[in-house]
């Protein structure tokens, strides 16, 4: 599978914090799944970080690559056809980080694995 991680998911593996289930972490473990971090929530992650709402161990930019790296996640290159997606969503989730990560887990025929309720009734796959 390609599972492409919610930004709380993946700050909730990179920092082994309890609030991630043991499903969620054994579909991460799984050596057959691919798994994938949007730019979208590197964003969402330096944003809030900047705004004093995400303490993290060390700034963004050195954290965020070497704790994919370490943890063996790929990069998903935004592109235009998941923006593209947008237009065909409906405004059930205002968040617009998330918005974004669902058009690209559509376009690219992802799951995303999230605990967030409001992205489950999308027409996109999930996973927790």
């Amino acid at each position: 599978m390609r599972l492409l991680l919610d930004t709380c998911a993946c700050l909730w593996l990179f920092t082994n914090d309890s609030r991630l289930p043991p499903s969620a972490r054994k579909q991460f473990q799984d050596p057959a799944n691919e798994i994938f971090l949007s730019p979208v929530s590197t964003w969402e992650i330096i944003t809030k970080h900047r705004l004093g709402k995400l303490p993290l161990p060390r700034p963004p930019a050195p954290y965020i690559p070497r704790q994919r790296e370490k943890h063996g996640i790929e990069v998903l290159p935004l592109d235009e056809e998941s923006v593209m997606q947008l237009d065909r969503l409906p405004d059930i989730h205002k968040d617009p980080f998330d918005r974004m990560l669902i058009c690209q887990a559509i376009a690219h025929g992802m799951i995303i694995l999230t605990p967030d309720p409001l992205i489950t009734q999308y027409p996109v796959r999930t996973a927790w």
